[in-house]
């Protein structure tokens, strides 16, 4: 009996490709570090922005260019367009040194909330009767993999399993969320 094997699409370049493992999102060992290099690039810019919004403080009347896009999330050409419009008051102090009136830009734009810290996940209750399980050899059989794999993907995830006589029950619920995506 042939397995049929799951096709993704790499999350960098938008090739499919055949992934080994459940949770492989990229095709390659090229577009991994793409991706990579791309988060730790994101995540340093995020970290400038933060140590430019913690100089700031609150009883400046105007703030530079730099200041207001890690404030308000706005682009740069959209500030200085909005200054040649004389939609915000701006100050010209020379060459770089363009200052933009805070309560102007506070009433067009509202500041920018940097997200909360993520909450611990409240636990789930699963129902572990055999009526609401599948047993092991079942998600093999039902996902074309081996009966390794399913035990491996179960302790990778901490998906609950309940044990009665010979046979090793996991919930559809997980199962079918962890094969199906």
């Amino acid at each position: 009996m042939p397995m049929n094997k799951i096709q993704k699409q790499c999350e960098v370049c938008g090739l499919s490709f055949v992934p080994k493992t459940v949770d492989s999102v990229y095709c390659s060992k090229k577009c991994s570090g793409a991706a990579y290099r791309k988060k730790k690039t994101q995540e340093k810019k995020k970290e400038e922005q933060q140590a430019i919004i913690d100089k700031i403080s609150a009883d400046r009347l105007y703030i530079s260019v730099p200041e207001a896009i890690a404030l308000f999330g706005v682009a740069k050409s959209t500030l200085y367009r909005l200054v040649r419009q004389k939609r915000i008051p701006a100050i010209n102090l020379g060459t770089r040194l363009v200052r933009i009136d805070r309560a102007a830009i506070e009433e067009m734009f509202p500041i920018r909330q940097t997200p909360l810290k993520k909450e611990k996940p409240t636990a789930k209750l699963y129902s572990l009767e055999p009526q609401d399980c599948y047993t092991i050899g079942e998600i093999a059989k039902k996902f074309g993999i081996s009966d390794s794999s399913v035990y491996k993907h179960i302790r990778k995830y901490s998906i609950p399993t309940r044990q009665i006589g010979n046979y090793v029950y996991a919930p559809k619920t997980e199962i079918d969320n962890l094969y199906n995506q």
